[in-house]
């Protein structure tokens, strides 16, 4: 049983385990169990060349980003588990949170957050009812969202980047992912706004 399980490698999904996974420390947080399905092979970062993010030195391709997002987090935090090689293919709910099903395995998890990719080619059984056009793309694209408030589809079911609504940019989508990172510390932590900061 994991405390939270992440659905997704690309930037919302590596953003909201690197940040989970910084709070290690932190009384609330130090006893959970916190994983993710680092499935990036349809990730829009594959293709991707940055000159226009803050911090990144241009000419950044967003495959190395991928690559580099996983070592980072095996390196800093390797009590965040990563699952790879694995597709989810269903997602239903059970009396304690979620039953998350892959080609290869089955997971359960108390809190689930959806951070893969916003193509109309969104498979995840259990997810159809809340699929519908994407608000901030071009309607030819065909690009969907998963409806939800503030990143919450329904209690404990939350989404981040392209799939939560937003545009396909890299630092928003980061930031989204973060953003749900942050509402979940604050979830563990009584309600108490939250968020994690290191510091020289």
């Amino acid at each position: 049983m994991f405390d939270v399980l992440i659905v997704g490698g690309g930037a919302a999904g590596l953003s909201c385990a690197l940040v989970l996974g910084s709070a290690k420390n932190k009384t609330f947080a130090k006893s959970k169990r916190i994983g993710i399905i680092v499935h990036q092979k349809n990730s829009h970062l594959q293709t991707a060349l940055f000159n226009n993010v803050l911090g990144l030195t241009p000419g950044t391709t967003g495959a190395s980003i991928l690559e580099n997002g996983k070592q980072q987090l095996t390196d800093l935090y390797p009590h965040v588990e990563q699952i790879d090689n694995e597709k989810v293919l269903s997602i239903s709910k059970n009396a304690d949170g979620f039953n998350i099903e892959t080609n290869k395995n089955k997971y359960q998890s108390k809190i689930v957050v959806i951070a893969v990719g916003y193509t109309n080619l969104i498979n995840i059984k259990g997810l159809e009812e809340y699929i519908e056009p994407h608000p901030r793309a071009a309607t030819e694209k065909e690009r969907v969202w998963l409806r939800n408030t503030d990143h919450v589809i329904e209690k404990n079911l939350y989404v981040a980047g392209t799939l939560a609504g937003w545009r396909s940019q890299f630092a928003i989508a980061s930031g989204s992912g973060a953003q749900v990172a942050t509402d979940i510390l604050t979830l563990w932590n009584n309600g108490k706004h939250t968020k994690v900061h290191d510091k020289i």
